[in-house]
């Protein structure tokens, strides 16, 4: 028995995966086959997808695989600090929580941008 897997997509990832990155396709996969894998699409990253890449946030949001998470209070207060929406709602996103005391792991394209950020990076360079 294997511990749940929980992976953030960031804007990166979300147009990646349109693109048919083999890396972003296989984590759309498993969570979709498998019961302990879940993936998580912040909207402001789902916005900014979409912004760089049309057509991106129907793709993504018609997945059966992912979880369209929203911008509620709490989320948009920890963001308010942050230059830009997409990346800072994916880092809310990927924190401890009740049902993920470990966090999630951000799945990017660009793990530069996520140097020095308090979140585990899953490269989907291919």
């Amino acid at each position: 028995m294997s511990e749940a897997m929980h992976i953030v997509l960031d804007d990166t990832a979300m147009a990646a995966a349109g693109q048919g990155n083999i890396l972003a396709s296989r984590l759309i996969h498993r969570a979709h086959a498998e019961p302990d894998w879940f993936l998580y699409a912040p909207v402001c990253s789902l916005i900014e997808a979409d912004r760089a890449r049309p057509g991106t946030a129907e793709h993504i949001a018609a997945m059966p695989g992912i979880t369209v998470l929203d911008l509620d209070l709490s989320a948009a207060l920890a963001m308010a600090r942050e230059a830009t929406w997409g990346p800072a709602h994916a880092q809310y996103a990927a924190q401890p929580t009740p049902d993920r005391p470990d966090g999630a792991v951000v799945a990017t394209t660009v793990p530069k941008q996520w140097e020095g950020r308090p979140v585990r990076v899953l490269d989907l360079t291919p």
